[in-house]
């Protein structure tokens, strides 16, 4: 028999050597020592001298390790940045980086300029509404005594803000009001959605969670609906008392809560509440309106007469409404454009059909201006990624030093461009020679050519100006009413050229004289930019003319100022396209931009049911144009069969032809017994399939026959 004995505990150096394991490396050491019998006995008999103990001779000592090895900062894994995925895909990778940076910093400026343009359209409509506040906080204050400001304090004040359709657009107006009553106001700001308040205790658990940062519990034990008011009232009772408390011991403390700051709630989307939970948290909050000084903000999309139809009187008489517009959509979207698109501040430019593209999508979508300036963000993108010499679309002296570093490659890019093509033809031989042979002496002219069409910009706008100034106040606007149809119509072509034009000199000649005149000063005052000299002369003669000249002196006059404006026109009004190395700083890939932002997801659907191929991309998919391959998924085959069908299909004869086109993908023979079998795999798959069909909406069932279903849909072959 063999006794163990097991190694005393490592020294101080073994342990301090086991310490020297960085980095969470874990070492595990086991050692056994082997005793004979005798030994055994003797240890038995607690002996202490170490001559009657033998010790046979140790098995190696056994040892387990688990070690811990960071990478070197070399073999790490990069995460790829933003300029990474921009770069991937290029078509010019030599000069990818520049055209990022060029990016980046053109809508950083961009960015920046039209919030700094939200903000100033917003600040007189917030401006308001703080004022609102002060005055309700005040009153609530000084407690006076009139029977007015006694009828009034029983009253929440409340601001209905009408802010209209362009619901995206909303977070960040109330994103600004939150941040300017924090800052001037009080603290205690709390912005509530329809979508987390589907039932009051929810709604009482966001607003106390947000003011007082602490957890609520909610008693879920049954359902709202099967609650009464009553008992809501009583529950949510004790938590308003709870935050009466709350509110009592943080005004002590507060430094900066002297004066009992309000607590402002904001409900950012009241057309979404559900009426009877709003109706319930109004009635609770009125018992309080004496320790707790409530105020409510709510977002109105449609109309102010939304209140009068989700609150009763009984309800909407506890509130003190007052009601606030702001800017309409269609208003922000033009101080927008006006502000980033008709400058020649930027060189990024949009021709007729983008900008078409993204002024549809607001108009007949989302009204949202937001969205409309991601449109123009990812045209940006767009164009830098996929034009390799918009490196030269920045400010006017970095494009002449850009153009001077311009590679072979480069070069023969902009050779061949339509419109420096078409340059090249109207020059002479010997400088159709240079244009096409020689890089350095295409640079020059690149320069030379970069400098027109900065000038061409600068000219461009004022001029635009000036015309909309002159005819949008002409019956029935034949040029438009927006200065941004008037633009469109002049990228797409010669503007002089319409028959719009025409009737719209013809009816300026029929203005009367002092609108004319005031119309033809505020284009002076535009035009003292550009420096024409010849139009306030002959302005200053029509202005004297009305004292000391006749009628006919002014109608030469008058013809001489339209006859100017329109040699204007025809000089700086030019599209775009007429320009050469417009393509630099133009983005004309409406087709994109539309794929982009105006999918259309039933024809996506329908693609992907007919020709799976197209986004699989599996080779045994591929098939003839009009058919499916058999080995598609069992929905495509079904989504096929049913294209044959007319307005009624019967189940039983689909699965039947079904079953036959399966059978067939697996191989069988088609002679044999089992071919074209219906089994209960084959069953429940084909149920499966028709059930997903009639998820998306192209069957749905019917009771003119048990066994059959109705076609929803036609046209999609």
């Amino acid at each position: 028999m063999k006794a163990t004995r097991k190694l005393p505990k490592p020294t101080q150096s073994t342990s301090s050597h086991c310490n020297n394991f960085k980095d969470g490396a874990v070492v595990k050491l086991e050692a056994e020592t082997i005793v004979s019998p005798n030994d055994a006995h003797s240890l038995d008999g607690n002996c202490n001298s170490a001559e009657t103990v033998k010790v046979s001779p140790p098995k190696p000592v056994q040892t387990k390790g688990c070690f811990v090895f960071k990478p070197s900062a070399n073999k790490r894994r990069k995460t790829p940045t933003v300029e990474d995925y921009f770069t991937h895909g290029c078509e010019d990778t030599e000069n990818s980086k520049l055209r990022f940076r060029n990016c980046q910093t053109l809508w950083e400026k961009m960015k920046a300029d039209t919030e700094l343009l939200q903000d100033e359209l917003n600040r007189k409509i917030l401006d308001s509404l703080l004022a609102f506040i002060r005055k309700s906080v005040s009153t609530f204050q000084r407690g006076t005594d009139d029977w007015a400001s006694r009828m009034r304090a029983h009253e929440i004040p409340t601001a209905a803000l009408v802010l209209g359709v362009n619901v995206p657009d909303h977070d960040m107006t109330f994103q600004c009001l939150s941040d300017q009553l924090q800052q001037s106001v009080t603290p205690f700001v709390v912005s509530v959605q329809a979508t987390e308040c589907a039932a009051l205790n929810h709604m009482l658990q966001r607003v106390l969670e947000r003011l007082m940062g602490t957890s609520v519990s909610v008693d879920n034990e049954e359902e709202p609906e099967q609650r009464s008011t009553n008992v809501n009232q009583k529950r949510v009772h004790c938590s308003l008392i709870t935050l009466c408390n709350w509110y009592k011991t943080v005004t002590k403390v507060c430094s900066y809560c002297k004066e009992h700051p309000p607590i402002v709630v904001i409900f950012k989307d009241l057309e979404a509440f559900n009426p009877k939970v709003l109706q319930d948290f109004i009635l609770i909050c009125s018992r309080y309106v004496e320790q707790l000084p409530l105020m409510f903000v709510f977002g109105i999309a449609t109309s102010p007469s939304t209140i009068q139809h989700m609150l009763p009187h009984s309800v909407s008489s506890l509130l003190g409404i007052e009601l606030f517009q702001s800017l309409s959509c269609t208003q922000h979207l033009a101080s927008v454009i006006d502000k980033v698109i008709l400058t020649s501040q930027f060189p990024f430019k949009l021709n007729g059909k983008v900008l078409q593209v993204l002024v549809s999508i607001f108009l007949y979508h989302d009204f949202s201006v937001r969205n409309f300036i991601n449109g123009l963000q990812l045209a940006l993108l767009e164009h830098f990624h996929s034009q390799p010499l918009s490196v030269l679309c920045c400010k006017e002296a970095a494009a002449l030093v850009h153009a001077t570093e311009l590679s072979h490659r480069d070069v023969e890019r902009l050779q061949q461009l339509p419109s420096f093509m078409r340059y090249v033809e109207e020059q002479g031989p010997q400088e159709q020679v240079e244009l096409l042979t020689s890089d350095d002496h295409v640079k020059e002219v690149c320069q030379k050519l970069l400098k027109d069409l900065c000038k061409y910009h600068k000219n461009y706008y004022p001029t635009l100006r000036c015309l909309h100034i002159l005819t949008a106040s002409l019956p029935k606007y034949p040029l438009g009413k927006q200065i941004r149809e008037l633009h469109i119509s002049c990228l797409e072509k010669n503007v002089w050229e319409n028959d719009e034009y025409v009737s719209a000199m013809q009816l300026l000649r029929m203005m009367a004289k002092d609108e004319l005149t005031s119309a033809l000063q505020k284009c002076a005052e535009i035009l003292k930019s550009v420096k024409t000299k010849k139009m306030r002369a002959t302005l200053l003669e029509m202005k004297t003319s009305r004292r000391t000249k006749k009628m006919s002196q002014f109608e030469i006059l008058r013809d001489q100022a339209l006859e100017f404006i329109d040699s204007l026109v025809r000089s700086h009004l030019a599209p775009p396209e007429s320009q050469p190395l417009y393509e630099v700083c133009y983005y004309s890939s409406s087709a994109v931009l539309r794929r982009h932002l105006n999918a259309t997801p039933r024809t996506s659907i329908q693609t992907a049911l007919s020709n799976p191929y197209h986004y699989l991309k599996n080779e045994d998919l591929r098939a003839e144009d009009g058919t499916v391959s058999n080995a598609a998924p069992d929905i495509c085959i079904v989504y096929k069969l049913h294209l044959e069908c007319g307005r009624l299909i019967n189940l039983y004869d689909w699965l039947e032809a079904y079953a036959t086109v399966v059978s067939a993908a697996e191989g069988k023979d088609p002679d044999s017994a089992d071919f074209g079998k219906v089994d209960e795999l084959k069953h429940a798959r084909f149920i499966q399939a028709v059930s997903e069909l009639e998820f998306l909406g192209f069957i749905k069932s019917t009771k003119q026959k048990t066994d059959h279903v109705s076609r929803l849909t036609w046209g999609g072959c």
